[in-house]
């Protein structure tokens, strides 16, 4: 470091210098002869001549000059070792000469040659040693001095260029001008500090040096520094916060290093220990009463915070922080696979008001809210009341746990505790049951017994509420055919506490047979619903024929012959039926011995007896009507024979809306074919009971 005004011997001395000659004799003379003679290079090494510079060829003829052809030096090693290694010049005043000494050592065992060179410079200037010899002798040093003369307070940047034998190299000269100084302690010691909870430091720092602070400071986590950048005039102080925010317990120690515009970074030391603080919940766990639905229950836990600090707090669904992260990449990546199920053309969306509804939109939006979402503890049963806050040093907080169960089970749940000055989320175990509404049927099972087809009746039951809670329910009736047949009324409603309500179940079977049909009634927070048995049978309309048979015997062809029969109702709901013969012909009615004899049907009775339709031989009257609860009717049944058969029918009813062909009379007849000529008019025969 050089400082100080030039001497006035040295000035003096630079003046003789110069008047000096700058001429110096060589120490190695060569000897010339006469005059050389060309030389013949090849092509290469003209080329290679002629490329070179002049200190190349400086650096050449130097070598060329020494006589020393082997060195101790390695050649990735300079032979002269300068000191210092850099010239600085600093703390100068505008207009005034500084000096500073260069020495170049010859660490080689034999003398080298040495140049030394300054580029020209106004503020610099180079002061070769007094005898100017350039031959350096085995471990001797030269000495050059550096004269500097500043015009104005700034920073100068220059070289000496050393060339010898077999290098170059340039040794750095360097003037520093004004700086910036923060006083910033070497060591800042946060000692013990609660864990998870930020302790700061102020420290009151002032600019000391002689130019404005353009400054920016940086350091690790757990540390941090505010204000991080900024600037400071000269003289002028400022306060600057240390925040230290230990995420475990630990020691901890950190950088910081002060960087200014002019290039210079100042470390600092920081350093702290994270320590756990005694705070804690009044109990592990909690159990909540028995609680209906729709109905609350709460119960209450204490927070103590012993320590000295403000501590915030707040519950939590995981039990630390990894955890929380992978939630919520588990989440992205369910995300991303809706996404993949979104068709291409609706993953780019010019103008997101043209498509409001598509799905894109959404999964971006869930994406935003899991990567912003600190996942605080979230039930629709349980309930923390607060969810967060602080506590004051030395001081305790009551903590309320609601209960609102929406079934009927056992609920538990663990959440996490998670307050500043404890490393570990504390775990939290909660449980409560739901008690369900306490419905019930004043029987199970309804046996209705035998009801006819096509009958009405109505029964009822109790729906009870020997609970504390309004209850709804509704009916759900069985996907089957004999389950239409059932009306339950009312069919949905409301059960107040301690109520009861009676259910009509009105039955219109139109299904014969015996059933069982079971039906649910659905009540809201019941972990089953109440089944209602309805069992019995369907039986058909009773009635029934007073002869076990109709018999015509022997008839004649083409005369009509008449029977009675009483059908009697013996049910108590009227007889909608139907009469008819499965087997009669379905042409024209049959043609009488009568119309044949006169000749007035003849060619239609031969078309008919030609055709393909066989004729009606059988006349029902009446052949369909009603029969009043346990009434009768008198059938009348007339065979007018046109075919020459014996006669085995049957005359059958078919009752409308139950079945057909439910009750069948025998008929039975025979074509007699010695039977007397027909006479004038057929033969009526009376109806008889």
């Amino acid at each position: 470091m050089a400082s100080g005004k030039t001497p006035r011997s040295m000035r003096s001395s630079k003046k003789a210098d110069r008047f000096q000659s700058r001429v110096v004799a060589s120490r190695n003379p060569k000897l010339v002869r006469g005059a050389e003679g060309s030389l013949t290079l090849t092509p290469s090494a003209f080329l290679k001549e002629m490329s070179l510079t002049s200190k190349q060829r400086l650096l050449r003829d130097m070598g060329e000059d020494s006589h020393q052809k082997f060195s101790a030096v390695d050649l990735d090693q300079r032979l002269f070792q300068p000191f210092p290694s850099e010239v600085v010049f600093e703390n100068y005043i505008p207009h005034q000469f500084y000096i500073a000494q260069l020495a170049l050592r010859n660490k080689d065992r034999v003398p080298h040659l040495l140049n030394v060179i300054l580029e020209n410079s106004p503020y610099f200037e180079l002061i070769s040693p007094s005898d100017e010899d350039y031959k350096v002798a085995p471990g001797m040093s030269s000495t050059f001095r550096i004269l500097f003369r500043p015009d104005e307070i700034k920073d100068y940047f220059h070289r000496v260029i050393i060339i010898t034998e077999r290098e170059k190299f340039f040794v750095p000269i360097r003037a520093i001008g004004a700086r910036a100084i923060l006083d910033f302690p070497e060591q800042l010691n946060f000692s013990d500090c609660p864990v998870k909870f930020s302790t700061q430091k102020t420290l009151l720092v002032r600019n000391v040096g002689n130019r404005e602070a353009c400054y920016s400071i940086t350091t690790l986590s757990p540390f941090s520094v505010d204000p991080s950048i900024g600037t400071l005039g000269i003289g002028e102080a400022m306060q600057v916060t240390v925040e230290f925010h230990p995420p475990k317990t630990g020691v901890y120690s950190s950088p910081m290093i002060v960087h200014y515009d002019t290039g210079e970074d100042v470390q600092k030391s920081l350093c702290g220990t994270a320590v756990n603080v005694n705070i804690k919940l009044d109990k592990s766990s909690l159990t909540v009463e028995k609680t209906y639905l729709t109905l609350s229950n709460q119960r209450f836990l204490v927070i103590n915070n012993q320590s000295d600090i403000t501590a915030h707090f707040q519950w939590r669904r995981f039990v630390d922080q990894e955890e929380e992260e992978r939630q919520k990449l588990r989440l992205q990546r369910q995300e991303e696979d809706k996404l993949d199920d979104v068709p291409k053309e609706h993953r780019v969306v010019p103008r997101l008001q043209e498509h409001p509804s598509l799905p894109i939109c959404t999964f971006q939006n869930q994406r935003t809210e899991v990567q912003g979402d600190s996942m605080p503890f979230s039930n629709d049963i349980f309930t923390i009341e607060p969810m967060e806050g602080d506590i004051s040093p030395n001081s305790s907080l009551e903590i309320n746990v609601i209960f609102k169960p929406k079934e009927a089970r056992v609920y538990q749940e663990t959440i996490y505790w998670d307050i500043s000055g404890c490393e570990t989320r504390l775990p939290l175990c909660i449980s409560g049951e739901g008690v369900g509404p306490q419905v019930e049927l004043s029987c199970d099972q309804l046996s209705i017994g035998k009801v006819f087809v096509g009958s009405t009746h109505s029964y009822g039951v109790l729906l009870l509420n020997r609970g504390v809670i309004e209850t709804p329910f509704s009916v759900v009736y069985p996907e089957s055919t004999l389950g239409s047949c059932f009306t339950f009324t009312p069919r949905e409603g409301i059960l107040l506490p301690f109520e009861h309500q009676v259910i009509w179940i009105s039955v219109h079977a139109t299904v014969l047979g015996q059933f069982t049909e079971q039906f649910r009634f659905s009540v809201k927070g019941a972990p089953e619903p109440l089944t209602l048995t309805v069992s019995g049978c369907v039986i058909g309309p009773a009635f029934h024929f007073n002869v076990s048979s109709l018999r015509f015997g022997e008839v004649s062809f083409g005369f009509p012959c008449t029977l009675c029969c009483r059908l009697t109702n013996t049910s108590l709901l009227p007889l909608n039926f139907n009469l008819r013969i499965p087997g009669d012909g379905s042409g024209a009615p049959s043609v009488t011995s009568f119309a044949q004899v006169s000749g007035s049907t003849g060619p239609s009775w031969r078309k008919r007896a030609r055709g393909a339709d066989k004729p009606t031989e059988f006349t029902i009257r009446p052949f369909k009507g009603t029969i009043c609860s346990q009434g009768h009717l008198d059938i009348q049944v007339t065979l007018c024979s046109n075919t020459v058969k014996r006669y085995k029918l049957a005359l059958v009813v078919d009752v409308d809306g139950v079945g057909k062909e439910l009750l069948s009379l025998p008929v039975r007849a025979r074509y007699h074919s010695t039977c007397a000529q027909p006479q004038a008019r057929p033969a009526a025969f009376s109806c008889r009971e």
